[in-house]
């Protein structure tokens, strides 16, 4: 069959099903990225660094529209109030996240039992690997800017010790803190004190700066254009098979044409002789004809009628 396949008309057959399967398979990637479309186009505007104040409440919930929101804040930190985050990326290196307690500047003092004269929110200072290098906050005022996050969820059953916790979650970190806080926190990237910016990104100590960017928008799957997308790969692997079973059909025609020419080449008479050669002879058979022929016997008359012996007179 390989003889077959590498006739100058297939091997062109080939390389024309070939193409059109490379047709057919990048008409399968193109609906297949068209079967994940962003909900809703990415926004530039959360770069616009906002004040705190205008954009997040304390009290309410976390709205969907002030996600990843560049903002600004003035206040203070507590050096008694940080924690540690376990499980950590940065650079493919696993460690810790410092979490401080700033007390914002004019923010809106939340009611009811519980509540505190000031409120705060917890700010995502840096990155370190080994928790004993874990800095200090600055002291004094320091004028903030940021990425606004919503708040993690907590890591249930578990223990994280003193002095961490499981995720940065306002709900865990209010109950250890005692503070009201607002509904999210800030991953820091300056920190001004006196003018100065002491944040870790210019502080090039151990210490690592987070390097936060905006989310991507959710995605939705488009099952319409996956079905597209599946669809144009069999096809291209039926285009391949349309070759192939073309030239199976030419191998086997190959074959019953040779096998005729065979058949006709043979003389039917020779065949019958070369067939009788083959058998043995018996008696009374043909084969001693010509024997009898060749000597045949001599014609016997009949004897004549007995003559009667007696004189006659």
């Amino acid at each position: 069959m390989l003889k077959t396949a590498l006739k100058p008309r297939w091997i062109a057959g080939l390389v024309f099903a070939i193409a059109i399967s490379g047709v057919f398979v990048l008409l399968s990637q193109w609906q297949f990225g068209r079967s994940t479309q962003a909900e809703v186009p990415v926004s530039t505007a959360t770069e616009d660094v906002r004040p705190l104040t205008s954009v997040l409440h304390p009290g309410n919930f976390f709205p969907g529209s002030a996600a990843d929101q560049m903002i600004s804040a003035t206040g203070r930190y507590d050096p008694q109030k940080q924690v540690l985050v376990a499980d950590r990326l940065n650079g493919g290196a696993k460690g810790y996240w410092i979490v401080s307690a700033f007390a914002v500047t004019n923010a809106p003092v939340l009611k009811g039992s519980g509540a505190t004269p000031q409120t705060w929110i917890p700010v995502a200072r840096g990155w370190v690997a080994d928790p004993a290098e874990a800095a200090a906050p600055p002291s004094g005022t320091v004028k903030l800017t940021g990425r606004l996050l919503p708040s993690e969820s907590p890591v249930g059953h578990t223990d994280p010790g003193a002095g961490r916790a499981s995720a940065v979650s306002v709900a865990e970190l209010i109950n250890d803190w005692n503070v009201s806080s607002y509904p999210g926190f800030v991953a820091a990237k300056t920190e001004l004190a006196g003018g100065t910016d002491v944040g870790a990104e210019s502080a090039g100590g151990p210490v690592k700066p987070l390097r936060i960017g905006p989310q991507p928008p959710a995605q939705q799957v488009n099952w319409l254009n996956l079905f597209y997308s599946v669809e144009w790969v069999v096809f291209a692997g039926f285009a391949l098979f349309i070759w192939w079973r073309l030239v199976k059909d030419d191998y086997r025609r190959g074959l019953e044409d040779a096998h005729d020419e065979e058949m006709a080449r043979q003389d039917p008479a020779t065949h019958r002789d070369q067939h009788r050669a083959g058998q043995p002879a018996t008696e009374g058979s043909a084969t001693e004809a010509p024997a009898a022929e060749q000597h045949p016997a001599e014609t016997q008359l009949p004897a004549p009628y007995p003559t009667d012996p007696r004189v006659q007179s």
